[in-house]
């Protein structure tokens, strides 16, 4: 007897419905200047740069991390796209760049279409918030490598950025001021110091409703990660931005200093910030010291900008108009430790 591809555990047909099931859903993502349908070898895009005296591409990739265990979990699949796409989309972000195109790549066990629609579905929307198209990807199943009902997901984003205004903290001055913005929770950083706490030490199912955070302990584990896109480009159009830090992994004394001249310090007051319940129960839940909460989680702040202290009034009064969260963290300063965290 002949032995087929299926056989091995690839279901070529699944992938095909998959396709037909997310084409409406990615159209929804393009622009004008995608040339390219779903489907071919490559996604193109038509790079209008008469805006720009010199452009510059500005390219980031990243994963979801072990958050896709949670996912796993609870079997909800329709937000964690998202995240894949808010890791990219906010470290271009961090150069001034604006977002352009995305492109996604998920690796699965077992392919199963309506699934992975719900996932491609989430990096949809993903996109959308992040203004950017999605004009390609690649599923793979691959059978024996994962176990068949789960999967791995990255993704790749390119944005452009005139190179005069690419945004690298290095003329950040004494007196500047940071600015921080809220995450929307956890967002994709730390899961696996969350998992160890959480279904180790504590042994909750995902199931557990926490009525200090108003649901279950499974739910606010998912919350996608913020995009910031539509919030921080106006503000790179309008004022004098010098630093942009993406709160991920390693949280605010592994981030912030990248963007720090030798010579000068970030000093942030932790005080100001809305801190959400739920990095107060994991502090709790696992006896963690304060400064690994701070070099793991944002613990609220999901993006940091270093702004021109002369404009310092004129960004709070456009942030006040736009009805943006948002709180003055702190200031720049002469010092040689690039970051210090003053706690109440």
């Amino acid at each position: 007897m002949s032995i087929t591809y299926k056989d091995a555990g690839v279901d070529k047909e699944a992938g095909y419905r998959q396709v037909q099931l997310i084409k409406d859903i990615i159209k929804k993502t393009h622009t004008d200047n995608v040339i390219s349908d779903i489907g071919g070898f490559s996604g193109l895009f038509k790079l209008d740069s008469k805006d720009y005296d010199e452009p510059v591409l500005v390219s980031g990739t990243d994963g979801v991390g072990t958050k896709l265990k949670i996912a796993f979990m609870m079997d909800e699949h329709h937000t964690i796209g998202e995240d894949c796409v808010a890791m990219c989309v906010n470290d271009v972000l961090c150069q001034g760049a604006k977002p352009l195109f995305f492109l996604d790549y998920v690796a699965t066990g077992k392919l199963v279409p309506e699934k992975m629609a719900k996932v491609v579905e989430g990096i949809a929307n993903g996109c959308i918030k992040g203004g950017c198209a999605l004009i390609g990807g690649e599923t793979a199943e691959m059978p024996d490598f994962y176990k068949e009902d789960e999967y791995d997901l990255a993704g790749f984003c390119v944005g452009i950025v005139d190179r005069k205004n690419i945004i690298d903290g290095s003329n950040a001055e004494e007196g500047d001021i940071i600015i921080g913005l809220p995450s929307s929770g956890i967002h994709s950083n730390g899961y696996s110091l969350v998992r160890k706490i959480v279904f180790e030490k504590e042994d909750m199912a995902v199931d557990k409703f926490i009525p200090e955070l108003d649901c279950t302990i499974g739910e606010e584990l998912l919350k996608p990660t913020r995009i910031y896109t539509k919030t921080v480009l106006p503000l790179i159009e309008e004022f004098n931005i010098k630093g942009i830090v993406h709160i991920t992994g390693g949280g605010f004394y592994e981030n912030i200093p990248r963007i720090v001249p030798d010579g000068l310090k970030a000093i942030i007051d932790t005080g100001v910030i809305d801190r959400p319940k739920v990095f107060d129960l994991l502090q709790e839940w696992g006896n963690i010291a304060t400064h690994e909460m701070y070099s793991t989680f944002n613990m609220g702040i999901g993006m940091v900008l270093i702004v021109d202290g002369n404009q310092k009034e004129d960004i709070i009064s456009r942030l006040e108009e736009r009805r943006e969260e948002f709180v003055v963290l702190g200031e720049i300063k002469k010092g040689e430790e690039k970051v210090e965290l003053c706690h109440p």
